[in-house]
Protein backbone atom coordinates (compact mmCIF):
# COMPACT_ATOMS: atom_id res chain seq x y z
CA UNK A 1 0.00 0.00 0.00
CA UNK A 2 3.07 2.49 1.11
CA UNK A 3 4.38 1.77 -2.06
CA UNK A 4 1.89 2.09 -4.41
CA UNK A 5 1.21 5.54 -2.79
CA UNK A 6 4.90 6.46 -3.28
CA UNK A 7 4.46 5.08 -6.87
CA UNK A 8 1.60 7.84 -7.47
CA UNK A 9 3.10 10.80 -5.57
CA UNK A 10 6.65 9.79 -7.54
CA UNK A 11 4.49 9.69 -10.78
CA UNK A 12 2.79 13.62 -9.56
CA UNK A 13 6.21 15.32 -8.83
CA UNK A 14 7.37 14.24 -12.58
CA UNK A 15 3.50 15.70 -13.85
CA UNK A 16 3.83 18.74 -12.30
CA UNK A 17 7.58 19.12 -13.51
CA UNK A 18 6.74 18.73 -16.75
CA UNK A 19 3.88 20.97 -16.83
CA UNK A 20 5.96 23.79 -15.35
CA UNK A 21 8.77 23.21 -18.16
CA UNK A 22 5.96 23.52 -20.76
CA UNK A 23 4.47 26.50 -18.64
CA UNK A 24 7.74 28.36 -18.10
CA UNK A 25 9.71 29.69 -20.93
CA UNK A 26 12.11 32.25 -21.14
CA UNK A 27 12.60 35.22 -24.14
CA UNK A 28 16.07 36.75 -24.96
CA UNK A 29 16.10 40.64 -24.53
CA UNK A 30 17.15 40.35 -28.22
CA UNK A 31 13.80 38.59 -29.04
CA UNK A 32 9.99 38.22 -28.73
CA UNK A 33 7.78 35.42 -28.31
CA UNK A 34 4.48 34.47 -30.36
CA UNK A 35 2.23 32.28 -28.98
CA UNK A 36 -0.05 29.91 -31.01
CA UNK A 37 -3.27 28.76 -28.83
CA UNK A 38 -4.43 25.66 -30.77
CA UNK A 39 -3.07 27.21 -34.18
CA UNK A 40 -4.24 30.62 -33.58
CA UNK A 41 -2.17 33.66 -33.38
CA UNK A 42 -3.14 35.18 -29.82
CA UNK A 43 -2.64 39.31 -30.68
CA UNK A 44 0.30 41.15 -28.91
CA UNK A 45 3.84 39.21 -28.64
CA UNK A 46 5.53 38.57 -24.83
CA UNK A 47 8.60 40.17 -24.01
CA UNK A 48 11.85 39.13 -22.97
CA UNK A 49 11.99 37.51 -19.22
CA UNK A 50 10.30 34.80 -17.74
CA UNK A 51 6.82 33.60 -19.43
CA UNK A 52 4.07 31.54 -18.50
CA UNK A 53 1.95 29.51 -21.58
CA UNK A 54 -0.57 27.17 -21.18
CA UNK A 55 0.83 23.76 -20.70
CA UNK A 56 -1.67 22.22 -22.82
CA UNK A 57 -2.64 23.43 -26.29
CA UNK A 58 -0.01 27.05 -26.34
CA UNK A 59 2.84 26.82 -28.24
CA UNK A 60 5.78 29.93 -27.87
CA UNK A 61 7.80 30.61 -31.36
CA UNK A 62 10.85 32.86 -30.71
CA UNK A 63 11.65 35.77 -33.53
CA UNK A 64 14.62 37.88 -33.27
CA UNK A 65 14.87 41.20 -33.84
CA UNK A 66 18.81 41.87 -34.33
CA UNK A 67 19.95 43.44 -37.69
CA UNK A 68 20.55 40.63 -39.93
CA UNK A 69 23.29 41.44 -41.94
CA UNK A 70 22.98 39.18 -45.80
CA UNK A 71 25.65 39.19 -48.17
CA UNK A 72 23.54 39.45 -52.00
CA UNK A 73 25.27 36.91 -54.36
CA UNK A 74 27.09 38.84 -57.53
CA UNK A 75 24.94 39.60 -60.27
CA UNK A 76 25.96 39.89 -64.00
CA UNK A 77 24.09 42.30 -65.86
CA UNK A 78 24.65 44.78 -68.51
CA UNK A 79 24.03 48.69 -68.01
CA UNK A 80 22.12 50.95 -69.47
CA UNK A 81 25.27 52.61 -71.65
CA UNK A 82 26.05 48.46 -72.64
CA UNK A 83 28.55 47.54 -70.37
CA UNK A 84 28.88 44.01 -68.96
CA UNK A 85 29.64 44.14 -65.30
CA UNK A 86 29.27 41.93 -61.93
CA UNK A 87 28.27 43.43 -58.90
CA UNK A 88 27.69 42.00 -55.51
CA UNK A 89 26.41 43.59 -52.60
CA UNK A 90 25.28 42.81 -48.95
CA UNK A 91 21.71 43.82 -47.53
CA UNK A 92 20.88 44.76 -43.84
CA UNK A 93 17.38 44.36 -42.39
CA UNK A 94 15.28 43.35 -39.52
CA UNK A 95 11.98 42.26 -38.11
CA UNK A 96 9.42 45.26 -37.11
CA UNK A 97 6.57 43.47 -37.09
CA UNK A 98 6.72 39.67 -35.70
CA UNK A 99 3.77 38.61 -36.26
CA UNK A 100 4.10 38.99 -40.48
CA UNK A 101 7.27 38.01 -40.54
CA UNK A 102 6.18 34.57 -38.83
CA UNK A 103 2.61 34.69 -40.60
CA UNK A 104 2.68 35.93 -43.81
CA UNK A 105 6.01 34.83 -45.31
CA UNK A 106 7.37 31.11 -44.66
CA UNK A 107 11.10 31.94 -44.74
CA UNK A 108 11.65 35.76 -44.56
CA UNK A 109 15.61 35.26 -44.70
CA UNK A 110 15.57 33.19 -47.91
CA UNK A 111 12.49 35.78 -49.27
CA UNK A 112 14.60 38.59 -48.16
CA UNK A 113 17.81 37.50 -50.08
CA UNK A 114 15.45 36.81 -53.45
CA UNK A 115 14.61 39.80 -53.72
CA UNK A 116 17.72 41.47 -52.93
CA UNK A 117 19.19 39.58 -56.09
CA UNK A 118 16.39 40.34 -58.25
CA UNK A 119 16.43 44.22 -57.34
CA UNK A 120 20.40 44.42 -57.85
CA UNK A 121 19.84 43.03 -61.48
CA UNK A 122 17.25 45.42 -62.06
CA UNK A 123 19.17 48.77 -60.69
CA UNK A 124 22.23 47.70 -62.72
CA UNK A 125 19.81 47.75 -65.60
CA UNK A 126 18.66 50.84 -64.94
CA UNK A 127 22.10 52.74 -64.00
CA UNK A 128 25.12 53.71 -66.06
CA UNK A 129 28.54 52.61 -65.47
CA UNK A 130 29.80 55.97 -64.21
CA UNK A 131 27.27 55.71 -61.90
CA UNK A 132 27.85 52.66 -60.13
CA UNK A 133 31.33 53.47 -59.47
CA UNK A 134 31.47 57.09 -58.82
CA UNK A 135 27.69 57.73 -57.33
CA UNK A 136 27.34 54.85 -54.97
CA UNK A 137 25.28 56.65 -52.34
CA UNK A 138 22.45 57.55 -55.04
CA UNK A 139 22.59 54.00 -56.06
CA UNK A 140 22.45 52.21 -52.84
CA UNK A 141 19.56 54.49 -51.75
CA UNK A 142 17.41 53.18 -55.03
CA UNK A 143 18.45 50.16 -53.90
CA UNK A 144 17.33 50.12 -50.47
CA UNK A 145 13.88 51.84 -52.07
CA UNK A 146 13.67 48.96 -54.27
CA UNK A 147 14.05 46.15 -51.43
CA UNK A 148 12.13 47.10 -48.78
CA UNK A 149 9.04 48.43 -50.93
CA UNK A 150 7.58 45.18 -50.87
CA UNK A 151 9.23 43.70 -47.76
CA UNK A 152 7.86 46.03 -44.67
CA UNK A 153 4.70 46.16 -45.74
CA UNK A 154 3.31 43.00 -46.21
CA UNK A 155 6.40 40.61 -44.19
CA UNK A 156 7.18 42.81 -41.61
CA UNK A 157 11.02 43.21 -42.39
CA UNK A 158 12.33 46.52 -42.79
CA UNK A 159 15.45 47.12 -44.78
CA UNK A 160 17.82 49.36 -42.98
CA UNK A 161 20.52 49.37 -45.50
CA UNK A 162 22.11 48.49 -48.65
CA UNK A 163 25.90 48.77 -49.87
CA UNK A 164 27.19 47.35 -53.13
CA UNK A 165 30.72 45.86 -51.95
CA UNK A 166 32.16 45.52 -55.70
CA UNK A 167 31.96 45.95 -58.89
CA UNK A 168 33.94 44.03 -61.44
CA UNK A 169 34.82 45.33 -64.96
CA UNK A 170 36.10 43.54 -68.23
CA UNK A 171 39.54 43.44 -68.76
CA UNK A 172 39.11 45.26 -71.93
CA UNK A 173 37.08 48.19 -70.33
CA UNK A 174 39.66 48.58 -67.60
CA UNK A 175 42.31 49.11 -69.65
CA UNK A 176 40.32 51.98 -71.71
CA UNK A 177 39.00 53.82 -68.40
CA UNK A 178 43.20 53.19 -67.73
CA UNK A 179 44.02 54.94 -70.99
CA UNK A 180 41.40 57.58 -70.44
CA UNK A 181 42.98 58.48 -67.17
CA UNK A 182 46.33 59.03 -68.44
CA UNK A 183 45.46 60.93 -70.96
CA UNK A 184 43.48 63.42 -68.51
CA UNK A 185 46.51 63.46 -66.34
CA UNK A 186 49.42 64.19 -69.24
CA UNK A 187 46.38 67.07 -70.47
CA UNK A 188 46.38 68.81 -66.97
CA UNK A 189 50.22 68.41 -66.65
CA UNK A 190 50.53 70.01 -69.68
CA UNK A 191 48.49 73.09 -69.02
CA UNK A 192 50.03 73.61 -65.94
CA UNK A 193 53.39 73.58 -67.47
CA UNK A 194 51.98 76.03 -70.22
CA UNK A 195 50.53 78.05 -67.70
CA UNK A 196 54.15 78.08 -65.87
CA UNK A 197 55.78 79.43 -68.87
CA UNK A 198 53.49 82.00 -69.46
CA UNK A 199 53.75 83.22 -65.71
CA UNK A 200 57.51 82.89 -65.75
CA UNK A 201 57.86 85.09 -69.68
CA UNK A 202 55.96 88.04 -67.65
CA UNK A 203 57.92 87.94 -65.04
CA UNK A 204 60.79 88.35 -67.54
CA UNK A 205 59.51 90.65 -69.37
CA UNK A 206 59.06 92.62 -65.90
CA UNK A 207 62.71 92.01 -64.96
CA UNK A 208 63.72 93.14 -68.28
CA UNK A 209 61.96 96.36 -68.84
CA UNK A 210 63.50 97.15 -65.13
CA UNK A 211 66.55 96.25 -66.05
CA UNK A 212 66.75 98.51 -69.31
CA UNK A 213 66.35 101.35 -67.63
CA UNK A 214 69.80 101.26 -66.09
CA UNK A 215 72.96 99.94 -67.54
CA UNK A 216 74.35 98.50 -64.51
CA UNK A 217 71.67 96.36 -63.50
CA UNK A 218 72.29 94.28 -66.19
CA UNK A 219 76.11 94.26 -65.93
CA UNK A 220 75.45 93.45 -61.97
CA UNK A 221 73.55 90.87 -63.25
CA UNK A 222 76.27 89.19 -65.39
CA UNK A 223 78.71 89.72 -62.63
CA UNK A 224 76.34 87.31 -60.47
CA UNK A 225 75.87 84.65 -63.39
CA UNK A 226 79.71 84.45 -63.61
CA UNK A 227 80.04 84.16 -59.91
CA UNK A 228 77.25 80.82 -60.09
CA UNK A 229 79.38 79.50 -63.10
CA UNK A 230 82.92 79.96 -61.47
CA UNK A 231 81.57 78.48 -57.83
CA UNK A 232 81.20 74.71 -59.77
CA UNK A 233 84.31 72.69 -60.01
CA UNK A 234 84.56 72.38 -63.63
CA UNK A 235 87.15 73.42 -66.22
CA UNK A 236 84.53 76.03 -68.19
CA UNK A 237 86.35 79.35 -68.94
CA UNK A 238 83.61 82.36 -68.73
CA UNK A 239 84.72 85.31 -70.50
CA UNK A 240 82.06 87.53 -70.32
CA UNK A 241 81.33 90.69 -72.82
CA UNK A 242 80.73 93.96 -71.63
CA UNK A 243 77.30 95.32 -72.14
CA UNK A 244 78.61 98.63 -73.56
CA UNK A 245 80.40 97.04 -76.16
CA UNK A 246 77.52 94.92 -77.28
CA UNK A 247 75.55 98.57 -77.14
CA UNK A 248 78.86 100.68 -78.86
CA UNK A 249 78.10 97.56 -81.99
CA UNK A 250 74.27 98.25 -81.91
CA UNK A 251 74.37 102.06 -82.15
CA UNK A 252 76.93 101.84 -85.21
CA UNK A 253 74.38 99.44 -87.15
CA UNK A 254 73.40 101.36 -89.96
CA UNK A 255 69.40 101.71 -90.12
CA UNK A 256 69.07 100.10 -86.69
CA UNK A 257 65.57 101.17 -85.41
CA UNK A 258 65.68 103.29 -82.19
CA UNK A 259 64.27 101.39 -79.63
CA UNK A 260 61.81 103.24 -76.99
CA UNK A 261 62.06 102.18 -73.28
CA UNK A 262 59.02 102.61 -71.17
CA UNK A 263 59.15 105.26 -68.61
CA UNK A 264 60.46 103.71 -64.95
CA UNK A 265 57.34 103.32 -62.24
CA UNK A 266 57.46 105.33 -59.04
CA UNK A 267 57.90 101.89 -56.84
CA UNK A 268 60.11 99.09 -57.32
CA UNK A 269 58.06 96.46 -55.52
CA UNK A 270 55.28 94.24 -56.66
CA UNK A 271 53.70 97.05 -58.00
CA UNK A 272 55.59 97.77 -60.54
CA UNK A 273 55.76 94.16 -61.66
CA UNK A 274 51.92 93.88 -61.87
CA UNK A 275 52.03 97.56 -63.69
CA UNK A 276 54.38 95.80 -66.30
CA UNK A 277 52.39 92.61 -66.34
CA UNK A 278 49.32 94.42 -66.90
CA UNK A 279 51.08 96.37 -69.80
CA UNK A 280 52.25 93.25 -71.33
CA UNK A 281 48.80 91.96 -70.98
CA UNK A 282 46.92 95.11 -72.94
CA UNK A 283 49.50 95.66 -75.52
CA UNK A 284 47.54 95.58 -78.70
CA UNK A 285 47.12 97.16 -82.20
CA UNK A 286 45.33 100.71 -82.53
CA UNK A 287 42.05 100.22 -84.60
CA UNK A 288 42.21 102.35 -87.67
CA UNK A 289 40.71 105.79 -87.70
CA UNK A 290 40.91 105.91 -83.38
CA UNK A 291 42.35 108.81 -81.87
CA UNK A 292 46.29 108.05 -80.64
CA UNK A 293 47.15 107.93 -77.25
CA UNK A 294 49.45 110.44 -75.26
CA UNK A 295 52.23 108.01 -75.49
CA UNK A 296 52.13 107.27 -79.14
CA UNK A 297 51.57 110.75 -79.77
CA UNK A 298 55.26 111.20 -77.89
CA UNK A 299 56.71 108.33 -79.45
CA UNK A 300 55.55 109.10 -82.88
CA UNK A 301 56.97 112.58 -84.52
CA UNK A 302 54.15 114.57 -86.03
CA UNK A 303 53.93 115.15 -89.87
CA UNK A 304 52.60 118.11 -90.92
CA UNK A 305 50.02 117.82 -93.99
CA UNK A 306 51.19 119.02 -97.11
CA UNK A 307 49.46 122.54 -98.56
CA UNK A 308 47.29 121.33 -101.59
CA UNK A 309 46.80 124.35 -104.10
CA UNK A 310 43.40 124.74 -104.92
CA UNK A 311 42.50 123.48 -108.52
CA UNK A 312 42.08 125.51 -111.23
CA UNK A 313 38.92 125.57 -113.68
CA UNK A 314 40.28 124.58 -117.32
CA UNK A 315 41.11 126.93 -119.67
CA UNK A 316 42.07 129.86 -116.87
CA UNK A 317 45.84 129.90 -114.83
CA UNK A 318 45.13 130.33 -110.95
CA UNK A 319 47.36 132.86 -109.11
CA UNK A 320 49.74 129.99 -107.76
CA UNK A 321 50.28 129.22 -111.31
CA UNK A 322 51.36 132.76 -112.35
CA UNK A 323 53.48 133.27 -109.17
CA UNK A 324 55.58 129.91 -110.09
CA UNK A 325 55.96 130.86 -113.42
CA UNK A 326 57.62 134.40 -112.27
CA UNK A 327 59.88 132.39 -110.06
CA UNK A 328 61.16 130.34 -112.61
CA UNK A 329 62.10 132.94 -114.91
CA UNK A 330 63.53 134.90 -112.07
CA UNK A 331 65.77 132.26 -110.85
CA UNK A 332 66.87 131.57 -114.84
CA UNK A 333 67.50 135.08 -115.42
CA UNK A 334 69.83 134.63 -111.90
CA UNK A 335 71.61 131.90 -113.39
CA UNK A 336 72.40 133.41 -116.85
CA UNK A 337 73.81 136.46 -115.08
CA UNK A 338 75.63 134.27 -112.99
CA UNK A 339 77.02 132.15 -115.58
CA UNK A 340 78.54 135.33 -117.54
CA UNK A 341 80.12 136.81 -114.37
CA UNK A 342 78.44 140.08 -113.96
CA UNK A 343 75.87 139.31 -111.65
CA UNK A 344 76.22 136.40 -108.52
CA UNK A 345 74.17 133.76 -108.03
CA UNK A 346 71.70 134.73 -104.60
CA UNK A 347 69.66 131.55 -105.07
CA UNK A 348 66.18 132.06 -103.61
CA UNK A 349 66.76 135.78 -102.65
CA UNK A 350 67.55 136.98 -106.29
CA UNK A 351 64.63 134.72 -107.46
CA UNK A 352 62.05 136.52 -105.34
CA UNK A 353 63.64 139.86 -106.20
CA UNK A 354 63.93 139.20 -109.78
CA UNK A 355 60.18 138.50 -109.74
CA UNK A 356 59.26 141.22 -108.04
CA UNK A 357 60.76 143.78 -110.48
CA UNK A 358 63.76 142.40 -112.50
CA UNK A 359 67.50 141.52 -111.53
CA UNK A 360 69.69 143.87 -109.04
CA UNK A 361 72.85 145.62 -111.14
CA UNK A 362 76.20 144.46 -110.94
CA UNK A 363 78.29 146.75 -108.50
CA UNK A 364 79.69 149.00 -111.42
CA UNK A 365 75.96 149.23 -113.11
CA UNK A 366 77.04 148.48 -116.35
CA UNK A 367 75.24 145.12 -116.65
CA UNK A 368 71.51 145.35 -118.28
CA UNK A 369 68.92 144.29 -116.07
CA UNK A 370 68.59 140.33 -115.69
CA UNK A 371 64.33 140.93 -117.48
CA UNK A 372 66.09 142.78 -120.44
CA UNK A 373 69.00 140.15 -121.33
CA UNK A 374 66.50 136.98 -121.20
Amino acid sequence: MVAALLIILVLIVVAGITLSARSFKVVQQYERGIIFRFGKTLPGTRGPGLTVIRPVGDRLQKVNMQIIAMAVPAQEGITRDNVSVRVDAVVYFRVVDPIKAVVNVQNYMFAVSQQAQTSLRSIIGQSEMDQLLAERDSVNRELRRIIDEPTEGPWGIRVERVEIKDVNLPEGMKRSMSRQAEAERERRARIITADGEYQASKRLAAAANVMARDPAALQLRLLQTVVEVASERNSTLVMPVPVELLRFFEKMTPNSPAQSVAPPPEDTGDTEVAQAEAAIENVGTPELGSAATDEDSEALPEVPEPDVPPTPHPGEAGPAEVAAAEALAARQAALAAAASGEVPAVGDGAGSSAADGGAQAPADGNAPPARERT
